[in-house]
């Protein structure tokens, strides 16, 4: 071999590992494609693993930055003829191999068979694919700025619903609900609510369209354009941030713009001049027309291509799809809108039930008892707890009697008559005893019972003062 031969095939040799090595590929044997978008950006590097139904099918070959404001990426991936085909509907999520957070790995759904075939560098958009959240992304959502405006916004949130309206606010108010906190208005506002829901249901019923799968073909259409809008998360907020500085610049000329709408009655006085001009332009426009035509022939045909898009819809919107659908649910529209009304007559009884418990029953239960040396020191309704205790405990099964509470009187030198008793006798008779003090009399008082108003308001009557009762005798 001489020397030359020896050098071009050194040269040969280190073109071939230099090739090998900087695109780490083997020529003519370049895999199948696809990139996929993803809304944020996960942890994902380049030799991921990429896997159908559990079996590796690829590798993750390039991730790269969507670029401008967006966060998201565009990840590349190598999929082996095992692999394929994979179709246009594909779904691809970012999945974790175990509990803790990394080692992942990118799951695809090749899709349904009856979609069209995804091409060789085809992408996978925004729309059709899914990454984890990671603990990162949930513990520095709830900040603790975040949570202290959360706790803001929900105490002004109830403020506004229970808080007593101003005079100020009061002044341009429906006169209805002048006077009221937001929650009443707004639980007045149910009174409504039937005749609402009821055009509403007619709203809806004119939306079914009027053939088969109309609203499904509409449906469709408007997915693919906010997916198509997804897509360009940087373009789209572009648009919104002309759209506000637009927006902005009309409200800082309003002014003007008043100004302008008060002048339109004099344009509108001089639009008939102009309109005699416009009727003498009419020759030009009638040539005009003429070479309109041949775009008008193509009209016809641009309509049918849009037929099967009307007749899909047709068929979604037809009496067995949704229209059947509303028809069914009307009559759960017509019962609701019947126990909405009830809960308007419910609702207020409630109230004046829970402001009793409050107001009048509560506090009572609260009472501390002063009865001087028999005083405890506990509230009313602890104190009648563990007399109820002591009850079940003296009132053990002794003998076969049964489950009694007995006491046994001392004798003394006071004796003492109950008024006639009629239990366990059949005529009525006074029991006697012997005391071994003076009886005080019972608190309160033995007398006649209170006045009984069933149509007074529990809650205005106020807590009575347990300890203003007077100890006496009966009668």
């Amino acid at each position: 071999m001489t020397a030359v031969t020896a050098g071009a095939i050194a040269i040969g040799l280190i073109l071939v590992l230099a090739y090998l090595g900087f695109t780490k590929d083997i020529p003519f044997t370049r895999p199948f494609e696809v990139t996929a978008v993803f809304q944020n950006a996960p942890p994902i590097q380049s030799n991921t693993a990429v896997r159908i139904a559990g079996v590796e099918v690829g590798k993750v070959s390039k991730v790269e930055s969507l670029g401008g404001d967006s966060p998201g990426v565009k990840v590349t991936m190598k999929i082996n003829d095992n692999g394929l085909p994979i179709h246009k509907d594909a779904q691809v999520e970012i999945r974790e191999r175990i509990f803790l957070e990394g080692n992942l790995f990118m799951n695809i759904k090749p899709g349904s068979p009856s979609a069209p075939e995804l091409d060789d560098g085809g992408t996978i958009p925004v729309s059709q694919t899914s990454a984890p959240v990671q603990l990162d992304q949930v513990l520095g959502t709830l900040q603790a700025n975040t949570r202290k405006d959360l706790q803001n916004l929900l105490v002004g949130y109830g403020e506004a619903l229970n808080g007593q309206p101003t005079a100020a606010e009061d002044a341009d108010q429906d006169p209805d609900v002048k006077g009221e906190t937001a929650g009443t208005a707004l639980n007045q506002s149910l009174r409504y609510a039937p005749e609402a829901l009821r055009n509403s249901a007619i709203l809806n019923q004119a939306t079914l369209g009027t053939e088969l799968h109309d609203l499904s073909k509409l449906i469709s259409g408007t997915q693919k354009i906010t997916g198509a809008l997804s897509s360009r998360e940087s373009s789209l907020k572009d648009l919104l941030t002309n759209w506000n500085i637009t927006t902005g610049a009309l409200a800082a000329q309003e002014t003007d713009l008043a100004a302008t709408v008060r002048e339109l009655p004099k344009v509108l006085e001089a639009a008939n001049p102009a309109l005699d001009n416009l009727n003498a332009s009419f020759p030009a426009t009638r040539a005009w027309s003429l070479e309109m035509i041949p775009g008008v022939r193509e009209t016809p045909a641009t309509i049918k291509a849009g037929f099967p898009w009307v007749r899909q819809t047709r068929a979604l919107l037809r009496p067995s799809e949704l229209q059947g659908l509303v028809d069914d649910l009307q009559p759960a529209v017509d019962d609701f809108a019947r126990f909405v009304n009830g809960q308007i007559e419910l609702l207020p009884v409630f109230d004046l039930f829970n402001r009793c418990q409050s107001q009048v029953v509560l506090p009572s239960g609260n009472q501390v008892i002063q009865d001087g040396a028999l005083s405890t020191g506990l509230k009313n309704y602890q104190e009648f707890l563990q007399a109820v205790q002591g009850l079940v405990g003296a009132g053990q099964n002794f003998t076969g009697n049964g489950v009694y509470t007995r006491f046994q009187p001392g004798g003394g030198a006071f004796p003492v008559q109950t008024g006639a008793v009629g239990h366990g006798t059949l005529v009525p008779q006074a029991r006697f005893g012997n005391a071994v003090a003076p009886p005080l009399g019972t608190r309160p008082a033995r007398g006649p019972k209170p006045p009984y108003k069933p149509k007074a308001t529990c809650y205005k009557q106020g807590a009575p003062d347990l300890n203003s009762a007077k100890i006496g005798p009966g009668p």
